[in-house]
């Protein structure tokens, strides 16, 4: 075996080895998780999240998820707890303490002033028969028969189950609260994520001019307005009506066909029903209508009448695509 198919043996044993333990969880969950859910769920408070160790960096990202999908969390290093940060838990606050073992000092030690303090306590633990496990109020069993490690010490499979065990209960409490995709994008209003949510076609066509020309209009002059606006296309109107659009494309296949323009007009050469979009859809809507009839550019319209233009550079520009 080859240095490089040795790596990809490696790799592929630490795959499968935390791909069978994630789907032995299934078979884990219980009333307690559905407790812990509803927890919670009922709870006035935030979700305190706390570990040490790996266990913490698991509590980090279940605590940002949780955030993004509507349930307020704080992390709380089980270390600092014991030294001062204690005083993050509040009165109505849900404590959920990660912990494999569930047995380790700094976590016997701060168990006992978390149940002092009266909040509900959730354990997830691949040991429920621990400490941890006997004092928390619900238990979520994270139960992995082995680390990915070959030596089964590194923190591998156990982490992994600890972050799939966070995104259930956050994916749960999505579902209760009937967390939408508008709610989403008040949570990530910024980056490509946050702008397919809430950039709409008016967003992108109040950045651009309004090429306009009408079916009588000369092509120099349809030319020029091409030319001036910088979008490649103009709306052909009649009667503040769409009835047609010319694009770079079309004057290129004009000029294939004969150099001598004169006496034509906008309506000679025009591609009649040109694809509109409405004003007030999503800008990600209008870039599948680009992609699937293959064009560059989209009239918009509002109530029917003309708005603008939404060009396949302006969603590039904003990161849509």
């Amino acid at each position: 075996m080859t240095p490089q198919e040795k790596i990809l043996s490696v790799a592929g044993e630490t795959i499968l080895t935390e791909a069978k333990a994630i789907a032995n969880l299934e078979q884990l969950l219980d009333q307690n998780f559905a407790k812990a859910v509803e927890a919670i769920y009922e709870s006035k408070g935030r979700v305190i999240i706390t570990g040490i160790g790996k266990s913490a960096a698991i509590a980090t990202k279940i605590v940002a998820t949780l955030n993004s999908t509507g349930t307020p969390a704080v992390f709380m290093h089980a270390a600092d707890a014991i030294h001062g940060d204690l005083g993050t838990i509040g009165k109505d606050d849900v404590v959920i303490c990660i912990s494999k073992s569930g047995n380790t000092p700094e976590i016997k030690v701060l168990v006992p002033l978390i149940k002092n303090f009266k909040n509900t306590l959730i354990g997830i633990t691949g040991s429920p028969d621990s400490f941890l496990g006997q004092q928390a109020d619900f238990i979520i069993n994270s139960y992995v028969e082995k680390e990915a490690c070959p030596n089964n010490l590194a923190p591998t499979t156990s982490t992994t189950a600890q972050l799939v065990m966070g995104d259930a209960l956050a994916v749960c409490l999505l579902n209760l609260r009937g967390f939408s995709s508008k709610d989403f994008a008040r949570y990530h209003p910024g980056g490509a994520l946050g702008k397919k949510l809430y950039l709409r076609v008016s967003d992108i066509t109040a950045q651009n001019q309004k090429p306009v020309v009408h079916p009588e209009t000369p092509v120099p002059q349809v030319i020029i307005e091409i030319s001036e606006k910088m979008l490649g296309v103009a709306a052909v109107l009649e009667n503040d009506k769409i009835v047609g659009i010319i694009t770079d494309g079309d004057i290129r296949r004009m000029l294939y066909k004969s150099t001598d323009i004169s006496g034509l007009t906008a309506r000679d050469i025009m591609s009649s029903s040109p694809k509109t979009i409405s004003q007030e859809a999503m800008a990600v809507d209008a870039l599948d209508v680009l992609e699937e009839n293959k064009i560059s550019q989209l009239l918009a319209e509002e109530n029917g009448v003309y708005s603008g233009v939404v060009h396949l550079h302006n969603l590039i520009r904003e990161g849509i695509l």
